[in-house]
């Protein structure tokens, strides 16, 4: 960076950090807003899929759900050590938390956070069943693999290089719940899957944030995001309707 450039020019240029050192405290407060979602998202994801385990229809139905449940798990921890080495409070981590919480299955939040944690609302509603998890996550899994894909370019380079190496395992869990999709097409019909589909539509759609986001330029200046909110939920919306257009369901409304 020139000596007579600001951070906040450098950034606005498409400049990158690489520690924690000099970091604005926007820039600061911002990033760490942003990881502690994605790392209370997936310890919250993968409690709710931890229950589901055992509901898996075989043994590699469960060594599958098993295996992503790990997965997300260690996700969340390798984005917890960088929080860390911006002092943030990871000890709360080792604690007992509610990471179960539930809210009830007809609750509608909208995007409203958790009382408890910084999770996406989406993970505040419950999983009833095997097949209500798959559809849920055959949702939410091509709207976490673009979100990931928009974040491994923020401009905080370690961050960025996390979230390149998680995205692959990723991918891999919403094709693993793609294929489970298929096969309970094949054992229950589509009428059963349709009314989860529409259960669960509308609040993944939620995970995207607002459409007309004030706040976007000004992450978007910081490095920290590329694409809007309304775009990358348009791409999610196409993605999303092509899975479950294979499957012989539909989008929801």
């Amino acid at each position: 960076m020139a000596e007579d450039m600001s951070i906040e020019t450098y950034l606005a240029r498409g400049g990158v950090l690489t520690t924690p050192a000099n970091v604005p405290p926007r820039y600061r407060a911002e990033l760490l807003k942003l990881m502690a979602t994605f790392v209370d998202s997936e310890l919250a994801g993968a409690a709710g899929f931890a229950d589901i385990i055992n509901q898996g229809p075989g043994i590699q139905a469960r060594i599958a759900a098993a295996r992503i449940v790990l997965e997300k798990t260690a996700h969340a921890d390798r984005v917890l050590r960088l929080m860390g080495e911006f002092g943030a409070d990871t000890a709360r981590y080792a604690d007992h938390h509610p990471w179960t919480a539930r809210l009830a299955r007809d609750a509608d939040i909208g995007q409203s956070r958790s009382q408890h944690d910084m999770r996406l609302a989406v993970f505040n509603y419950p999983l009833q069943g095997w097949a209500d998890a798959v559809v849920m996550n055959v949702l939410m899994g091509r709207a976490v693999t673009l979100q990931l894909e928009e974040l491994s370019h923020v401009s905080y380079q370690p961050l960025a290089e996390a979230f390149r190496t998680i995205l692959p395992v990723e991918t891999r869990h919403a094709e693993l719940a793609e294929e489970g999709l298929m096969t309970l097409v094949e054992s229950t019909g589509t009428e059963p899957l349709q009314d989860l589909v529409d259960y669960w539509w509308p609040r993944v759609a939620a995970s995207f944030g607002q459409e007309a986001s004030d706040k976007f330029e000004g992450l978007k200046a910081m490095g920290l995001r590329r694409t809007p909110n309304a775009e990358l939920k348009t791409r999610w919306q196409q993605q999303a309707t092509s899975i479950l257009t294979k499957a012989g369901l539909a989008p929801a409304g």
